[in-house]
Formats: C-alpha cells, structure tokens, sequence
C-alpha cells in the first residue's frame, strides 16, 4: 500500500488568522498536517480588497504562488505583478513579497521548497506601501 497523506487545505487544515488577530484572510499551513518533509504548501483566502499588515522573504526557500480563484496584486521587492485566475509565479529566495486581493478577493496557493520549518523566514510589518 502506497504511503500518502491526503486533506483538504479548507477543511481539514487548522485556518491560523484569528491567532495572528488577521481579519479578511484565511491561512491554512499544510506542511505538517500533510507530513510534508522536503516543502511546505498553504491555502489562503483573501476578502475583496485585503492586504497582509507585513511582507516576507525567505533566506533560502523558493516559493511558488498559484492563484485559484479571484485576482491579486503581488509585490514582489520594488515591482508589483496582477494575477488573474491560474496564474503561477515563481518567486525566488531573498525577495521580499506580499499579496493583495482583487476586488472580488481572490484564493491562493503558495509551494515552497526546501522545509526550512520557517526558520529562514523574515517578517517585514509595513512593507509594501502603506500596509
């Protein structure tokens, strides 16, 4: 029998905003409910309009954001991208990055590798304009 662990991002993975006292977004961390040993996966839900209060950037993970559903304004360092539906980018390590939903909000899904349990992660309160 094959070894696999399967889960719904929404349901079945704890949403950690309200611990954070973010309202307008749902963030779902899978990579330890999913077992996950070499990368880490989220879902996020954005409500019209949110906008993290904080940018990051990772020291060493590569992270790869898909936008599911809605669209999304990215920041990334002094450039900012529009997502539409299906859009994909690739963002590399040492890059700063933040996210704003459209003005129908707008469903993610961020990859990264490698698992660096977060411990190369760097938050950045009010980057990103007036964030």
């Amino acid at each position: 029998m094959a070894a696999f662990t399967k889960l719904n991002l929404a349901r079945d993975v704890e949403d950690m905003a309200p611990k954070f006292d973010l309202e307008g977004v749902e963030s779902h961390f899978a990579r330890v409910p999913l077992e996950l040993e070499r990368s880490g996966v989220s879902y996020f839900k954005l409500a019209p309009g949110f906008r993290f209060p904080f940018g990051h950037e990772h020291s060493e993970q590569e992270e790869i954001y898909v936008v599911i559903s809605g669209a999304a304004t990215l920041a990334l360092d002094d450039e900012e991208l529009a997502l539409e539906r299906l859009d994909a980018v690739r963002i590399p390590a040492g890059t700063k990055r933040n996210v704003e939903a459209g003005p129908d909000g707008a469903e993610l899904i961020a990859y990264g590798a490698p698992n660096t349990e977060n411990k190369d992660a760097e938050m950045i309160p009010g980057w990103w304009g007036e964030d």
